[in-house]
């Protein structure tokens, strides 16, 4: 929707400029019906109430139903919307922040079936213990994360070292073992029960935590170990000798190392109050596993939209119709010249039904037409509604429901190609959505 639409904006924009048009005048022509169509959109917006898991599911299913996936649809729609409200967070400023694609990780595993997909309370990682002595499984354990090796520091330039004594060997050896000796004693001070490093950590260090009955992960990705900080309440250190006890996360419940075929997992679960999680896929085969994983990622998308801004609008080219009668009504007070690319945005809201249409195989020009007669007679008697029904009746097609942040993605995609219009006089390519000279 949004790329025919930009593309037809662009395309109603040409003539314009071939007779001389001020892009500036373009400009504030659709800015103009920007705003009278958001306003339009905020009248026929629907309320959705985000608590209502069987509304939300309603939602959601829309975009599942022609998916591989339909089967498992409540599933789905059950992950999707566990992962999305597991994630947002509130803001101070009362809006909520929702970054499923840092802190909502899928993660898939061949084998079992579609039914064994779940949303874990917490975080998942294809990591082992890097000891084979160290515990694998842990109840309450006080976490510490950190992106700092647990070695020896290499130069960071060329060094030699020119030996002449047997025991100038054993000194050097011993202040390596003493630096890595400072770094575990740091740590070990605050009594954590599992140490996560997005680096190395060398024997020695091993030797010194299995010693004091530490289990050790390394070598963790950085998105990885961000989840666990949110997940855990740990906050990442970046130095041992600056570890405070606030420092250490308490808030897993449960640490335990499994294995699925031959690789080892280690998951950190029944977290309180997580606001990251990791979502584990079961299927067949590889293919399987990554068909369910877009479907899911769409899913996702429109549980995060309409938690985002819960409100709806109607699909099936009833909003795009009732846009184009609300902004032709709206062209009569515009004065001058910037009154032609005002239609000129309503002409070009109709490619959405007009393209619906021609893949019904409807006869394009009679359907519009009775379309337009419908959304006059519906908007002149003050039915807003009634008009938007009437649109998405017409049509034969399923009505589909698209949340409203969908059109401030075009708005936004629109603001940028006139902003680059206003100052390059050039010409532009609908198809592609890119200046040409």
């Amino acid at each position: 929707m949004l790329a025919v639409s930009a593309g037809e904006l662009l395309y109603v924009a040409e003539p314009f400029l071939a007779r001389n048009m001020h892009p500036t005048v373009i400009v504030r022509a659709y800015h103009r019906a920007m705003e009278i169509a958001l306003d339009i959109c905020d009248r026929m917006s629907i309320e959705v109430d985000t608590n209502n898991p069987t509304e939300m599911r309603g939602i959601i299913r829309s975009c599942l139903g022609t998916k591989m996936v339909s089967r498992y649809g409540d599933l789905m729609c059950d992950l999707a919307l566990q992962a999305v409200t597991t994630v947002a967070i509130d803001r101070a400023d009362g809006k909520k922040e929702i970054d499923i694609k840092r802190y909502a990780r899928v993660e898939k595993l061949p084998g079992g079936e579609l039914s064994e997909c779940r949303v874990l309370d917490g975080v998942m990682l294809n990591k082992d213990v890097v000891h084979s002595r160290m515990r694998r499984r842990i109840e309450n354990p006080r976490v510490l994360l950190m992106d700092c090796p647990l070695e020896y520091k290499k130069g960071e330039s060329q060094t030699n070292l020119e030996i002449t004594k047997e025991e100038d060997w054993e000194k050097i050896l011993r202040q390596e073992e003493e630096a890595i000796e400072r770094m575990c004693t740091d740590i070990l001070r605050f009594n954590p029960d599992i140490v996560i490093t997005e680096k190395g950590v060398s024997d020695l260090a091993q030797h010194f935590f299995v010693k004091a009955g530490v289990t050790a992960l390394r070598r963790v990705r950085k998105s990885d170990n961000n989840r666990i900080a949110r997940v855990t309440g740990a906050t990442i250190v970046n130095r041992p000798d600056e570890i405070t006890e606030e420092d250490i996360g308490t808030a897993c419940g449960l640490f335990e190392v499994r294995k699925y075929g031959d690789e080892y997992f280690s998951f950190l679960e029944e977290c309180k109050d997580p606001t990251a999680c990791t979502i584990l896929l079961r299927g067949g085969s590889k293919d399987v596993l990554n068909e369910i994983e877009r479907n899911l990622h769409d899913a996702m998308g429109v549980a995060r939209n309409v938690v985002f801004e819960p409100k709806l609008l109607p699909g099936g080219g009833a909003t795009e119709m009732a846009i184009s009668q609300g902004l032709r009504e709206a062209a009569k007070s515009v004065e001058g010249v910037e009154q032609w690319p005002f239609r000129a945005v309503a002409q070009a809201m109709e490619v959405i039904p007009r393209t619906l249409a021609q893949n019904c195989g409807a006869d394009t020009i009679r359907l519009l037409t009775e379309l337009r007669v419908r959304c006059w007679e519906g908007c002149t008697n003050g039915a807003q509604a009634d008009c938007v029904c009437v649109c998405a009746c017409v049509f034969t097609c399923v009505l589909c429901v698209c949340p409203l942040r969908r059109l401030r993605r075009w708005v936004a995609r629109t603001r940028r190609w006139a902003l680059t219009a206003s100052t390059e006089r050039s010409r532009t390519c609908p198809a592609c959505l890119t200046l040409t000279p």
